[in-house]
C-alpha cells in the first residue's frame, strides 16, 4: 500500500540498537544498525585505566542516542520513504538496565564529578556486582512471607532493579545521595524522546511488572520490606520513582523537536511507552494465543508465553497480568547465556573457528561422545534464579575434541529449555507451540534442531530476524491510535503486520531416532545440575 501509515521500532540490544520501518500490512520497508560506540563496558570506563570490578557490566547513556540516530536514519534511507508517512514509535530495551540521573533526565554517569564512578553508570541487564543485596532481600522477602514472591517463582532476581539500586546505596552513597531519578533504560529513551516533567515521565509496566516488584493494585514492594532491607532504598522508592504507569502500546507523548532533529523525523509523532526487548518479540513474531512459548534468541534468551490462568510456579522469572498481552498472564523465563556461551567458547579454542566446529558437531550422536555441559557461564535465570552458579565440562578426557565441547554446549542449552518446559506443565501451565526468533536461530540453525530433538517437538522459525523490533513497530503503531493506524488492538495490528506469510515458516521436526537417547541424557544433565549446586 503505497500511502499506508508506518510505524518505526527501536530495538535496544545489548551491543548494538536496531530500527526497522513497517507499514500496517507487515510490509518491512527498511532496516538499520547501530553499534554502541563503548559497546558493553566490563573492563574499565571509558578514558580511565583502572579496572571495573569483577561482574561489572555498564553502558554509555549517549550511546543509546547516538546509535538510534544512526540506525533510524540508515532504515529511512533504505526504505527511500516520506517521512511523513510514520505515525509512531515503538521502542523495546534490555531489562533490567537502569540508570540514576538528575530530575531533568540528565544521567549521573554525563556529570564530571561521577564520571570515574563506576555505579553512576547506566547498569546492564547483565550486570552481577549486587550479588550480597540480592541474597539479603531475598532472605529478609522470605522471612516476612512477602506475597509479591508468588508473583515471581519465590526469588528475585539478581538482574532487577531495586537490588540495583541497593547495590548503589551501599558501595557509592554519593552517587545513590545525588541520584534525583531511578528508572530503567528503555523509560529514559523514552522520555528522551517525548519530554516533559520527571514528574509526567512515561514508566512501562512491562518493566516495572518484571524486574522492579511492581503490580498494577499493590503498587512497588510494601514500605515495610524495603524499610527492613534499607531505610534509604524505601526513601528512594517513595521520592526518587516519579512518573506514570503506561503499558506498551499507550501513548506516552510525542516527538520533541529536538530528537526529531536528531533522528531524521518530523516532530509530532506518536511514541509509544516502552517494553522489554523480549518481550516485543510476542506482538513482533504475531503470536497471540496462548499456549505459544516465544524463544527470543541472542546473546541470553528470554522464553515467553501467554496464558489464560495465573498460575504460582517456583522458578518463573515473573507472572504480570497484561505484561505481554492484555488480557493475558504474560510469563517470563530464560537462559542467562547463549550466544554468549557459544562466542565465549570460539574465542577460548582460538584458533578453532565456529564453522568447523559447527561442521564437525554435525557428525556426532546424541551425548557428544561422553562430554556433557552445564551451561550456567553467567548462571541460572530459570528455574534457580541464581546469578552466582557456575557452569561446566563432565567428562572429558585427553582425547577429547573441541567439536565435542561445542556440541555438549548446544545440547546444554536444549536441556536447560526442556527443564523450564517442564517447570511450566508441571505447574499447570499449557505450553503447546514453540518460535524461535531474534538473529541466532538463522545463524545457527544446528542448534534450533538439537531444540528440536531435546524437546521432541517441532520448532518454528519466524522468516524475520527483527523479532522484537517488529514488536516494537507494532505497538507504536498501536500508541498512534485507530484513527491515523487502523488498528484498535495490539492482537490485530500484531497479526496484520508481525504474522509469518502462508508457507514462509520454517520448521524443523524432530528427529525421533535420537529421542530416547536424549531422554536419558536430559536426566543426566539434571543429575549434573544438582551436583554443582550442593558445591555452589
Amino acid at each position: 500500500m503505497k500511502n499506508s501509515p508506518v510505524s518505526l521500532g527501536l530495538d535496544f540490544g545489548t551491543e548494538s540498537v536496531r530500527a526497522i520501518l513497517v507499514d500496517c500490512t507487515g510490509q518491512q520497508l527498511g532496516t538499520g544498525t547501530g553499534d554502541y560506540r563503548h559497546g558493553q563496558i566490563i573492563y574499565s570506563l571509558p578514558g580511565s585505566a583502572d579496572p571495573l570490578p569483577a561482574n561489572f557490566a555498564l553502558q554509555a547513556p549517549n550511546d543509546w542516542i547516538e546509535s538510534a540516530a544512526i540506525a533510524t536514519r540508515a532504515a529511512i534511507a533504505e526504505s527511500g520513504l516520506d517521512v511523513s508517512r510514520i505515525v509512531g514509535i515503538g521502542v523495546d530495551f534490555t531489562s533490567c538496565t537502569m540508570l540514576p540521573t538528575l530530575i531533568d533526565g540528565t544521567p549521573l554517569a554525563n556529570l564530571p564529578r561521577f564520571s570515574n564512578s563506576p555505579l553512576a553508570w547506566p547498569k546492564l541487564w547483565k550486570h552481577h556486582g549486587a550479588i550480597e543485596q540480592t541474597r539479603r532481600m531475598n532472605e529478609i522477602a522470605t522471612q516476612r512471607g512477602e506475597a509479591f514472591l508468588s508473583r515471581y517463582g519465590g526469588t528475585i532476581g539478581l538482574e532487577w532493579f531495586f537490588p540495583k539500586m541497593l547495590e548503589t546505596i551501599e558501595l557509592a552513597p554519593e552517587v545513590a545521595e545525588a541520584a534525583e531519578v531511578w528508572l530503567e533504560a528503555g523509560d529514559w529513551f523514552v522520555w528522551q524522546l517525548v519530554g516533559g516533567s520527571a514528574a509526567h515521565l512515561p514508566r512501562s509496566t512491562c518493566q516495572a511488572g518484571y524486574k522492579a516488584l511492581w503490580a498494577p493494585t499493590e503498587g512497588y514492594a510494601s514500605r515495610g520490606f524495603l524499610e527492613a532491607v534499607h531505610p534509604k532504598l524505601l526513601e528512594a522508592s517513595e521520592n526518587k520513582l516519579p512518573g506514570k504507569m503506561l503499558s506498551p502500546g499507550e501513548l506516552a507523548g510525542y516527538l520533541q523537536p529536538t530528537m526529531a532533529e536528531h533522528l531524521g523525523l518530523p516532530s509530532g509523532i506518536a511514541v509509544s511507552a516502552a517494553i522489554i526487548d523480549a518481550h516485543a518479540a510476542v506482538p513482533g513474531v504475531g503470536a497471540a494465543e496462548p499456549g505459544a512459548l516465544v524463544m527470543v534468541m541472542g546473546t541470553s534468551s528470554c522464553h515467553m508465553l501467554n496464558s489464560l490462568h495465573h498460575k504460582p510456579i517456583d522458578g518463573i522469572a515473573g507472572v504480570v497480568d497484561g505484561g505481554i498481552l492484555p488480557g493475558l498472564f504474560g510469563y517470563e523465563t530464560g537462559q542467562a547465556a547463549v550466544g554468549d556461551a557459544f562466542a565465549w567458547l570460539v574465542k577460548l579454542l582460538n584458533q578453532v573457528g565456529f564453522e568447523r566446529l559447527a561442521a564437525e558437531s554435525r557428525s556426532l550422536p546424541p551425548g557428544a561422545n561422553g562430554v556433557l555441559c552445564m551451561d550456567w557461564m553467567n548462571g541460572c535465570r530459570t528455574p534457580l534464579m541464581d546469578g552466582a552458579l557456575k557452569g561446566g565440562f563432565v567428562g572429558l578426557t585427553l582425547g577429547t575434541q573441541p567439536a565435542q565441547l561445542y556440541r555438549a554446549l548446544l545440547e546444554a542449552s536444549a536441556y536447560g529449555l526442556r527443564w523450564i518446559v517442564e517447570l511450566l506443565r508441571d505447574g499447570c501451565v499449557p505450553v503447546n507451540r514453540f518460535i524461535a526468533t531474534g538473529g541466532l536461530p538463522h545463524h545457527n540453525p544446528d542448534l534450533i534442531q538439537v531444540y528440536a530433538n531435546v524437546l521432541g517437538a517441532p520448532v518454528e522459525i519466524h522468516p524475520s530476524q527483527h523479532g522484537c523490533a517488529v514488536g516494537a513497530a507494532v505497538l507504536g503503531m498501536l500508541a498512534a491510535g485507530q484513527e491515523k493506524s487502523g488498528f484498535s488492538s495490539v492482537i490485530s495490528a500484531a497479526q496484520a503486520m508481525a504474522s509469518a506469510p502462508q508457507g514462509q515458516q520454517k520448521v524443523i521436526q524432530p528427529d525421533r531416532q535420537h529421542q530416547a537417547a536424549y531422554d536419558q541424557l536430559y536426566l543426566q544433565y539434571r543429575k549434573l545440575a544438582q551436583a554443582i549446586q550442593s558445591l555452589a
